[in-house]
């Protein structure tokens, strides 16, 4: 089958989204699908594309390591939430440098690492990218411990919680 906008409004399955990730793959064309699809007007488009990327191996993965501040654009500004996390999803699962850090995301994930208003699985994706953007600095690294002591943590999921946990223990990554 091929891939078009009007397939992918109507992937909502997991067997959807393999089969969406087998046909990117058999072709080979990572880079030219997320630009045709993952950035598309229509959240159901962009939502699917994105998940069907999620499939793939990091090393797949990686030829989208080019458009990664259009990803982290989209992570800031979309609406909706599941795009958000799919797309937050593909960044941590791509290479970051320390001349990468870009202070607007920096300052996004630190705000819906903690916002009870977020989806936890967001919270914890953002978790993620503070820990790795802040590891290549000591003094945010203090202001990450700093924020994760201040959370009222019975507030949160218990994978936050337990994400909150091992950093602070030291043993994540």
């Amino acid at each position: 089958m091929v891939i078009t906008s009007e397939r992918l409004k109507h992937t909502f399955s997991e067997g959807g989204a393999q089969e969406i990730y087998r046909e990117v793959r058999d072709k080979d064309d990572f880079l030219g699908f997320a630009r045709r699809y993952v950035f598309d007007n229509d959240y159901r488009v962009a939502r699917s594309a994105l998940w069907g990327l999620t499939k793939a191996t990091d090393e797949e993965l990686s030829e989208l390591q080019v458009i990664r501040n259009e990803l982290i654009d989209q992570a800031i500004q979309t609406d909706n939430s599941s795009v958000r996390r799919l797309t937050l999803n593909i960044i941590e699962r791509l290479k970051m440098d320390e001349d990468d850090l870009r202070t607007d995301f920096l300052d996004f994930c630190f705000e819906h690492m903690v916002s009870m208003e977020e989806f936890s699985g967001i919270q914890t994706l953002c978790m993620k990218l503070v820990y790795r953007m802040c590891s290549f600095y000591p003094e945010l690294m203090d202001e990450l411990k700093r924020t994760l002591d201040a959370m009222e943590i019975d507030y949160y999921k218990p994978a936050v919680k337990c994400l909150r946990k091992r950093i602070l223990r030291g043993k994540f990554r």
